[in-house]
C-alpha cells in the first residue's frame, strides 16, 4: 500500500517543470563529474540508455509525422511554398552565424598570444558534389533508408508518399488514418521517454565533465568562451529578432517553450538526437500545427547548422591569429560564403563540423593540420553548437506557422511551458 508520504512525494514531483527537472539534473551531473573525476563515468549507462531511447523515436517519429504533415495540407502548393520559406530562412540565419562567430573572434581575439604545437596529417575532406546530393536524396531502397537512419532519404520518401496519398482521395484515407494513429502513438511515447530526460542528462553531463580537467580547459579557454558568447548572442539577436520583427511574437516565450529541446540538444551534442523532443517542443510549447512541425523540423536537423557556423567563423579566426595570420576582407567574405554553402553539402556527413571547417580552411589558405588543436576540445564546442542548431530549426519553424496560419498564439503565449 502506497504510503501518503511517498503519494505526496510524486505528486511534488509531477508539479515541477520539465525543463527545471532537466536543468537539476544538468546542474547535479556537473557537481558529480567535478567531485568525482573520470569516476563519474560510471553513471555514463544511464545517459547511453536514455540516448539510445531518443534514438529508437527518430525514424519512426520523423517518417509519420511527415506523411501526417503532408496529408494534411492538402495542397501541393502550401508544401512548395513552406519548402522555399524554410530553406531560405535557414540559409540566412546560417550566414548570420558565421559573421557573429568571425565578429566575436575579432573583437576578443582567442589566438592571440598563444603558441600550441600540433602534429601533421589532418587531410581535407571535401564536400559532397551537387550531383552527388541529389542523386543521394533519392532512396534506392525506402526500407534500406529507414533501417539505416538516413533522414534526407526517409524525407524523400515520405513526402512522396504523402503526395501520393492526398492525390488518390477517399482511397488513401484508411492508410491516413493508420499514420496519424501512429504519429500520435509515437507522441505518446516520446513523452514517456522524457520522463526519463533528466536522469539521462544526468549521466551523460557527470561523464563530460569529469572526463575533461581544468589541465585541458585551461590554455584553450578563451575560444571555448567566445564560441559560447557567441552562440548565445546568436539565438537571443538573430533568432529573437526575427520572431518580434517578422512573426510579431514575444521572443521570451519561444526560449521558455525551447528548454528542453535545448537542454537534451546540449547533453547528447546530437541535432537529429534531439529532434522528437524538438517536434514535443513545437506543437505542445509554441503551439506550431502538426503539419508545419513534421515538415519543418526534420529538414532543419538534416540541412540547419548555424551552430556549426558559428564555431567555424570563431575557429578559422583563432586558428589565424595563433599562427599570425593576417586574413583579408576577401577571406572574411570567403569563410561567410563558403560556410554557408557547405552547410547544405554536409549536414548530413557524419563529423560534419570538421568537414565544414576543413573546407573553410581550405578557402583562405590556412594549414589544415591545426585543426588538430581543438580536437580535444571539440566535444565542448559540439554541446554549444548542437544547441543552437536545434534552437534554429524551432525558431524557423515557428516563423513559418506564423506566415501560413498555423501557429496556435494561445498555446504560444501561455506562461506556463513545460
Amino acid at each position: 500500500m502506497t504510503s501518503p508520504s511517498t503519494t505526496a512525494s510524486t505528486s511534488v514531483w509531477r508539479r515541477i517543470p520539465l525543463w527545471q527537472k532537466i536543468l537539476a539534473g544538468l546542474a547535479l551531473g556537473i557537481l558529480a563529474g567535478a567531485l568525482m573525476g573520470e569516476d563519474a563515468s560510471v553513471f555514463k549507462p544511464i545517459g547511453d540508455v536514455f540516448i539510445s531511447a531518443i534514438k529508437m523515436l527518430i525514424v519512426p517519429l520523423v517518417f509519420s509525422t511527415l506523411v501526417v504533415g503532408i496529408t494534411a495540407m492538402r495542397d501541393p502548393q502550401k508544401m512548395g511554398r513552406i519548402g522555399v520559406r524554410t530553406i531560405g530562412l535557414y540559409l540566412i540565419t546560417t550566414a548570420f552565424a558565421i559573421a557573429i562567430g568571425l565578429l566575436a573572434s575579432l573583437i576578443f581575439q582567442p589566438g592571440v598570444g598563444l603558441e600550441m604545437s600540433f602534429e601533421s596529417g589532418v587531410e581535407a575532406k571535401e564536400a559532397p558534389s551537387l550531383v552527388e546530393i541529389l542523386v543521394g536524396l533519392v532512396p534506392q531502397n525506402p526500407i534500406d533508408a529507414l533501417a539505416n537512419g538516413n533522414i534526407l532519404q526517409i524525407i524523400v520518401f515520405a513526402i512522396g508518399l504523402g503526395i501520393s496519398l492526398t492525390l488518390i482521395g477517399d482511397k488513401g484515407e484508411p492508410v491516413v488514418r493508420v499514420f496519424e494513429s501512429f504519429a500520435e502513438a509515437m507522441v505518446k511515447l516520446t513523452s514517456f521517454v522524457m520522463a526519463l530526460a533528466p536522469f539521462g542528462v544526468f549521466g551523460l553531463i557527470a561523464h563530460v565533465s569529469g572526463s575533461y580537467g581544468l589541465e585541458v580547459l585551461l590554455p584553450l579557454a578563451k575560444v571555448i568562451g567566445v564560441a559560447y558568447l557567441a552562440s548565445v548572442l546568436h539565438v537571443l539577436i538573430v533568432y529573437s529578432g526575427l520572431l518580434a520583427l517578422l512573426g510579431k511574437l514575444n521572443p521570451v516565450r519561444y526560449l521558455q517553450g525551447i528548454l528542453d529541446a535545448l537542454v537534451v540538444a546540449y547533453s547528447s551534442a546530437s541535432s537529429s538526437g534531439t529532434l522528437p523532443v524538438s517536434l514535443r517542443c513545437a506543437q505542445k510549447n509554441l503551439g506550431v500545427s502538426e503539419g508545419v512541425a513534421g515538415f519543418v523540423l526534420p529538414v532543419g536537423a538534416t540541412i540547419n547548422m548555424d551552430g556549426t557556423a558559428i564555431y567555424q567563423g570563431v575557429v578559422a579566426v583563432f586558428i589565424a591569429q595563433m599562427l599570425g595570420v593576417e586574413l583579408s576582407m576577401m577571406d572574411y567574405g570567403m569563410i561567410i560564403v563558403t560556410g554557408t554553402l557547405a552547410s547544405i553539402g554536409t549536414a548530413g556527413v557524419p563529423g560534419a563540423g570538421l568537414v565544414m571547417l576543413s573546407i573553410v580552411m581550405a578557402q583562405i589558405g590556412l594549414p589544415l593540420e591545426a585543426i588538430a588543436v581543438i580536437a580535444g576540445i571539440d566535444r565542448i564546442l559540439d554541446m554549444a553548437r548542437t544547441s543552437v542548431n536545434v534552437a534554429g530549426d524551432l525558431m524557423v519553424t515557428t516563423l513559418v506557422a506564423k506566415s501560413e496560419g498555423e501557429l496556435d498564439e494561445g498555446i504560444y503565449n501561455a506562461p506556463g511551458k513545460s
